[in-house]
């Protein structure tokens, strides 16, 4: 992975500002690759793109294939000829969060329309059966899952036994009866696909490039597992026996226990590792690099009985070694980043070292004194990613608030040769980042826009309230855009 020496913005489409409750791949995201322009910057880095629930999480997707209707913009299925007319704005109690069950019900509600008013004429056109012949190797099932879903309306391992251990005659009968819910799956796939497609295509021409990401698990409620129980530790009946997470460390004293039931990694090796090849190939096909969420997870992953309430009890168990070398010899380009943050072992350095990927140093993480510390501006290598935060930290008006010690500070002050104050800390930290050694610098958009703490994006150590927050409705028209790519220049990014 070679872009020199590039800089970017990280901004997950929810968060931006649009009349339907919830950011899309509309007019704002347009506006938005056009500020990134203007500022020279060539990467924007998104979360992940799959289908979420009413808990908003993008690392718990419905499917790891699949892409978000959620994120379905209105004005776009008009003016493609999907919707005969554009609906009422939404109106939510706060403009600043997205209220997940609400929105989503509200473009299920939207894609229903475009179904009822295009579908027909939409499923003899080329595009549509081209998309769904490229796609039929995960859309079919997925499809079937959803309309299942849908039709049982619990998660699938409380579905009847013959459903949820896939007896072909069964599944067969069902996909009968639900033709329609399963093309109306299909469909919105498909609506996903043209408007990604024509957001990409409108980023490269103004030389703009998507950094996406790969979330390393999925939710138990999702088509994978119930397609593919034989790849995860779970029970003949879908119950989880093993979850993931991380052991106690910087975001939490007890760990973090996800509770994502975790791979059977010796069954995937006996299999060639073909389902993940399959996954990575489909990321791949809606960005330009990719950031590999948890990387650590890739070498040894912290494996906690289902039965544990927190994530103390848990082990790290080893992945075969010939996982990596799958991945390295399916992509030998390797267009990815390694989010190597939190507990990081010496074979984890050693694996990143010997795929050659760019790390993540964040400035937060920077200040505590060490010397050593590989987050210390003076310590960045030139093959590394540098941001000031990440989507799971504060923001960095919050951090030095609410979060930084008297000795983060006092370091920052010495490195800096001068006071950082709560007015200064954000063009501080920003410059910093761009002064860089690391040949990759993100900045996400809150800090760009110098938010405190409630534009937190995520809060690992919390249950509520994370994934929600939406940019102001004046936030792609701000001056600090000329600032930004002055600064680009003067660094020598682009």
């Amino acid at each position: 992975m070679n872009l020199g020496r590039s800089s970017g913005i990280l901004l997950h489409p929810t968060s931006l500002p649009s009349r339907w409750g919830v950011g899309d791949l509309g007019p704002p995201a347009r506006m938005f690759v056009e500020l990134m322009a203007d500022a020279r910057q060539s990467l924007w880095q998104t979360l992940p793109l799959t289908p979420v629930g009413g808990h908003g999480s993008p690392y718990s997707p419905h499917s790891l294939f699949a892409g978000n209707p959620l994120l379905l913009s209105p004005e776009a299925l008009e003016e493609q000829g999907f919707l005969h007319a554009l609906p009422s704005p939404m109106l939510t109690e706060d403009p600043g969060r997205v209220s997940y069950p609400e929105c989503l019900a509200f473009k299920d509600s939207l894609v229903q329309s475009a179904f009822a008013f295009s579908f027909e004429r939409t499923r003899q056109e080329r595009r549509y059966t081209d998309f769904c012949e490229r796609n039929e190797s995960w859309l079919d099932d997925f499809a079937l899952f959803n309309a299942l879903s849908r039709k049982y309306g619990r998660p699938w391992f409380a579905w009847p036994e013959g459903i949820r251990k896939r007896n072909a005659n069964e599944i067969t009968k069902e996909a009968s009866e639900l033709t329609q819910s399963i093309n109306l799956a299909k469909f919105a796939q498909f609506l996903f696909e043209e408007q990604w497609s024509s957001l990409m295509g409108f980023a490269a021409s103004r030389g703009v490039r998507m950094l996406g990401d790969v979330p390393f698990y999925v939710l138990h409620d999702s088509s994978d597992i119930w397609c593919h129980p034989d790849l995860f530790k779970v029970s003949p009946e879908g119950i989880a026996l093993f979850v993931g997470g991380v052991p106690p460390d910087y975001f939490s004293k007890t760990g973090q226990r996800w509770g994502n039931p975790v791979y059977d990694w010796g069954r995937m090796e006996q299999t060639g590792y073909h389902w993940w090849m399959k996954r990575v190939s489909r990321d791949l096909a809606l960005a330009n690099y990719l950031r590999l969420d948890h990387f650590r997870g890739y070498v040894a992953y912290w494996e906690i009985p289902a039965d544990s309430p927190t994530a103390e009890k848990g082990s790290w168990v080893p992945l075969p070694k010939t996982f990596l070398e799958s991945v390295k010899a399916n992509f030998p380009d390797l267009p990815f980043v390694a989010e190597d943050l939190g507990v990081i072992t010496d074979d984890v350095r050693e694996a990143i070292a010997r795929l050659g990927l760019p790390g993540i140093r964040v400035l937060q993480f920077g200040f505590d004194g060490s010397s050593d510390n590989s987050h210390f501006p003076p310590n960045h290598p030139k093959n590394s990613l540098v941001c000031t935060g990440t989507h799971d930290t504060n923001t960095t008006l919050g951090w030095f608030l609410e979060e930084a010690t008297a000795k983060d500070k006092e370091t920052l002050q010495r490195y800096l040769g001068r006071p950082v104050t709560a007015d200064s800390v954000c063009d501080d930290f920003l410059k910093m980042a761009m002064g860089s050694a690391s040949d990759l610098c993100v900045i996400p958009f809150q800090d760009l826009l110098g938010l405190d703490g409630r534009a937190r994006m995520n809060n690992p150590g919390a249950s509520v309230g994370n994934w929600t927050w939406r940019a102001p409705s004046d936030a792609l028209s701000k001056a600090s855009v000329r600032k930004l790519a002055d600064l680009t220049l003067s660094a020598g990014r682009g």
